[in-house]
């Protein structure tokens, strides 16, 4: 049950980037939440909607495991390896929040769901 809700949260987590990357780049939201300024948010608007894709590939890959439940074992195992090691590159080469935002609560969820609580 633990295990479920972890990674629900980092599914909602990562629908939340799918929103700010492909929708609210360009808005002041959007700007404020990676630090952007207007200019910079117009030039790299393409980069991010492509990159919020792949985010959303992830929630996708996340709520294909939870659906199936405990056969979704596997799927859910290596979605959050994907979250994990996305977050520990994001935070190791961008931002440092990045460990905070997206690899923790993944490391968590992998944990739950190793022992499966």
């Amino acid at each position: 049950m633990i295990a479920t809700v972890l990674i629900v949260i980092v599914a909602l987590i990562h629908a939340y980037i799918v929103v700010l990357e492909m929708a609210l780049w360009t808005t002041p939201r959007g700007r404020r939440a990676f630090g952007m300024s207007v200019e910079k948010a117009e030039l790299t608007k393409v980069l991010a909607a492509n990159q919020g894709l792949y985010n959303g590939f992830l929630v996708a890959g996340l709520a294909w495991g939870l659906w199936l439940g405990a056969g979704g074992f596997q799927i859910k195992v290596f979605f959050l390896v994907c979250v994990l090691v996305a977050g520990l590159y994001g935070a190791a080469t961008v931002s440092r929040k990045i460990l905070l935002v997206q690899a923790i609560p993944a490391a968590l969820a992998l944990i739950a769901l190793a022992l499966r609580i």
